[in-house]
């Protein structure tokens, strides 16, 4: 009796468990933004939404459970520019499954990664080899737009879709770099060379102009001080002549001249600057200034009348 109670609670646990394990294999869930892939005895059946779902225990088996989010993908593809530089080019690719193609997705493609990376190599090897270094600088945005296109036109039919392509950087060489950088630095010296010229050639336009305004007022201040000159004297002349009777314009302009003479001594000894000059100045001295005077003032008046003789005769 022992036996047979002993065997039936056994049978009994048995049961029990297999139970247990059918009622747990008839329900599963999946998570949201997510397909579950459904085979039966081996043969796909259907797509599993999110949410709890049903399915015959030890006939359906959820093979694989699908994220529909989207993913990243990070490829660094190096190649050779047209001018014979070689560059690691880093680009981010996101793709997603689409919902209505998850069935591609899973049976098209063993190893979509793989897929994706090969078109992406095939579309930078096949414009940047194309390109110079510069070009390829300039055109980045278009070359990861041309790999967008490439790959959500080659990858849609396998039930992927591609949402974005980035191109996060070009990298060349280290020394391509460092002669890329002198390159900039030497046009920017030349720029700066160029600059400073520019500005002092304006300086020295400017402080020619300058120097050349300033001749030209010094110019007319002489000729004006000249006229004042010419002025008084005449004035001075006219006043003597009338006031000592007489005298004639040759006696005043003597006269004028000894004054002027006698003035310029006292600024030159009164200004604080002026350096020492020696000269004669003694009673004889003046006579034979007054005499020199005299002399030029008779010289001036003998070319005068020749010239004026020589003019008549010549009529």
């Amino acid at each position: 009796m022992e036996t047979t109670s002993t065997i039936g609670l056994v049978f009994g646990g048995i049961i029990l468990l297999l139970g247990l394990s059918v009622v747990l294999g008839t329900f599963f869930t999946i998570d949201t933004a997510h397909a579950g892939i459904v085979q039966r005895l081996g043969k796909f059946s259907r797509i599993a939404h999110p949410g709890l779902n049903f399915k015959i225990p030890f006939i359906d088996d959820v093979v694989r459970k699908i994220s529909l989010q989207v993913q990243q993908l990070d490829v660094k593809v190096e190649t050779k520019t047209k001018d014979n530089v070689f560059v690691l080019i880093p680009i981010s690719v996101q793709y997603q499954v689409i919902p209505e193609k998850v069935y591609e997705a899973f049976y098209k493609l063993s190893d979509p990664i793989k897929q994706i990376e090969s078109f992406v190599y095939n579309v930078i090897l096949g414009h940047v080899p194309k390109m110079t270094l510069d070009q390829t600088f300039e055109q980045q945005a278009q070359i990861a737009i041309d790999v967008k296109d490439s790959l959500d036109e080659s990858m849609r039919e396998f039930g992927y879709s591609i949402a974005k392509s980035l191109i996060t950087d070009i990298v060349p060489d280290e020394k391509v770099k460092a002669a890329m950088n002198d390159i900039n630095a030497a046009a920017r010296e030349r720029e700066a060379t160029v600059s400073r010229a520019e500005t002092e050639k304006l300086l020295l336009v400017k402080k020619a102009e300058a120097e050349a305004e300033s001749k030209k007022l010094q110019g007319e201040g002489i000729a004006n001080q000249r006229t004042a000159i010419v002025e008084g004297l005449r004035e001075s002349v006219t006043k003597f002549s009338e006031s000592v009777s007489g005298a004639t314009a040759r006696d005043a302009m003597t006269m004028v001249l000894m004054t002027q003479y006698f003035d310029t001594l006292k600024e030159v000894a009164g200004g604080n600057r002026s350096n020492t000059i020696m000269m004669p100045h003694t009673p004889n001295a003046l006579v034979d200034l007054f005499a020199q005077f005299r002399d030029a003032i008779v010289t001036g008046n003998v070319a005068s009348a020749a010239t004026m003789d020589s003019g008549t005769s010549k009529r």
